[in-house]
């Protein structure tokens, strides 16, 4: 079970698994894709799964308060995570608007699409990258809320999931998309005539994957491939980040396929600058319900009547 954007690099990634030891004799059976938060809420529903591969740790939680993913998934040297990325904003080519810093987003002529905080994982690295922004230039968490206040004013469009986003960007909605780096980089090789910018200041996304309990040692297998070298230089022609060093890898689809993936002059963390997704998920999208409290940023969406 996996988040929307991971579809066709995973069908790499199985192909190339096969061809090891490892994978000699291994098929993978009816995985499935969508919004993150609705798969994990799928799987702890009872919908079966060996190996889970979210967007965020919030998700990952769920599965282990279930019993259904052990407590140490994050004893390994990933910190149980496959896959990274970052925040980017995309463009139509050329980039008409000269959009390439979170001020630009909330002038008067601005239209925003980003996916819908209450299915999908990317929205809330996206809203979280547009929030600790403003704290990285000096300002206060109400600088950092008001800005979010204005940039919900300027969302047009909110998605179920990544993937339904860069649909609704690509078929004409909004000035600007707010996604994972890699999506843009995979759109882009299908096809997709648009540009991408990395802004000054963005927060790196970190995908966790697990295991099920009572998983098969198959299952195992194919995380440890993921995470290894070959799955790592696999994933980043696909447009994510490798987790270790690769070498060269050249990216078709990225803006500089021979450097694909520049360094940002700042590139927050969920650990550095949001003390982790365990106090950072409440503060920010609590959603008010069984005694919690409203998160910031679920109050600013409410308030705004986008999304609702």
């Amino acid at each position: 079970m996996g988040f929307s954007v991971m579809e066709t690099p995973n069908d790499a990634a199985f192909a190339a698994f096969e061809k090891t030891d490892a994978g000699k004799d291994v098929t993978f059976d009816g995985p499935a894709y969508g919004a993150s938060g609705d798969m994990s809420r799928g799987v702890a529903d009872g919908q079966d799964a060996d190996l889970v591969h979210f967007s965020l740790e919030p998700d990952m939680t769920r599965l282990v308060d279930a019993g259904i993913v052990a407590d140490d998934w994050k004893d390994n040297d990933t910190n149980g995570i496959c896959t990274q990325s970052v925040v980017v904003m995309v463009v139509p080519k050329g980039n008409p608007k000269k959009i390439d810093s979170w001020d630009d987003l909330v002038k008067d002529d601005i239209s925003i699409v980003t996916p819908n905080p209450a299915s999908s994982g990317s929205a809330k690295w996206n809203l979280l990258a547009a929030y600790g922004s403003v704290i990285a230039d000096g300002g206060s968490e109400d600088d950092a809320a008001s800005y979010m206040k204005d940039f919900f004013d300027h969302v047009s469009a909110l998605p179920d999931s990544g993937r339904d986003a860069t649909t609704a960007f690509t078929q004409g909605q909004g000035d600007v998309l707010l996604s994972y780096e890699n999506e843009a980089i995979l759109a882009r090789q299908n096809g997709e005539d648009f540009d991408y910018v990395v802004p000054d200041t963005t927060l790196l996304i970190e995908n966790p994957c697990a295991v099920t309990e009572d998983a098969p040692s198959q299952a195992q297998d194919f995380l440890d491939f993921q995470r290894s070298e070959e799955g790592q230089k696999l994933y980043a022609g696909f447009g994510f980040r490798p987790l270790v060093d690769v070498g060269a890898v050249d990216v078709e689809g990225a803006l500089d396929p021979a450097n694909a993936f520049p360094e940002p002059a700042t590139e927050l963390t969920i650990d550095g600058d949001f003390n982790g997704w365990g106090e950072a998920n409440d503060k920010f999208f609590g959603d008010g319900e069984d005694g919690n409290t409203l998160g910031i940023i679920t109050e600013i969406q409410s308030g705004s009547g986008v999304g609702g």
